[in-house]
């Protein structure tokens, strides 16, 4: 089983060695977060999810460890993830179930500690 909490600590600190030195770039990639993820006529609780949705669409493992924190974060239920994993599924296809699987178990992890 893999560690969600040990993997989010590896991601977080290589995001940051990338965003101190990443330059002009990174600073405008953290600029767009920002902007993209505050309360505007989507909720900043709904953004994350959809986030969250596409990255278990593309699969991306980061992403999911991410978005999962934030949608803790922001106060996601199970029950909100499960339903957006039903889309994310729907919408990626078999794939996107393993990945699905891989966001409720971060999900769990997370929530446990």
């Amino acid at each position: 089983m893999t560690d969600y909490l040990a993997l989010e600590k590896d991601y977080v600190a290589r995001s940051g060695r990338l965003g101190r030195d990443g330059g002009e770039v990174m600073k405008a990639f953290r600029a767009l977060v920002r902007a993209a993820g505050g309360d505007t006529a989507i909720s900043h609780k709904t953004k994350e999810l959809i986030a969250l949705a596409i990255g278990v669409a593309i699969r991306c493992e980061g992403c999911i460890v991410f978005h999962t924190r934030a949608c803790i974060k922001a106060g996601v239920s199970r029950e909100e993830l499960l339903d957006m994993l039903g889309i994310a599924v729907e919408m990626g296809g078999g794939p996107s179930s393993v990945y699905g699987a891989q966001a409720l178990e971060c999900f769990d992890q997370m929530t446990a500690a």
